[in-house]
């Protein structure tokens, strides 16, 4: 995987006045994992209960979680 990711040099350094420099940060990234990997154990969760009702409140509190996680004041 690393032969497809540039070098370490050839990563730019977000400008400081940049909006969305969080981004860039290693706890940013971890979090980006937390929600990823709850991203995918609720659509196995939705591959096992394909009902309406479940796959609805499923969507709905992965999104919210996700929001939660990613917020930038926590």
């Amino acid at each position: 995987m690393r032969t497809f990711q540039p070098r370490e040099d050839e990563i730019r350094l977000p400008d400081p006045n940049d909006a969305h420099r969080r981004r860039y940060t290693r706890r940013y990234r971890l979090k980006r994992g937390w929600v990823k990997n709850l991203w995918i154990g609720t659509a196995l969760l939705m591959l096992c209960f394909p009902l309406l009702p479940v796959v609805l409140a499923l969507g709905l509190l992965s999104a919210f979680l996700s929001f939660a996680i990613l917020d930038e004041t926590a």
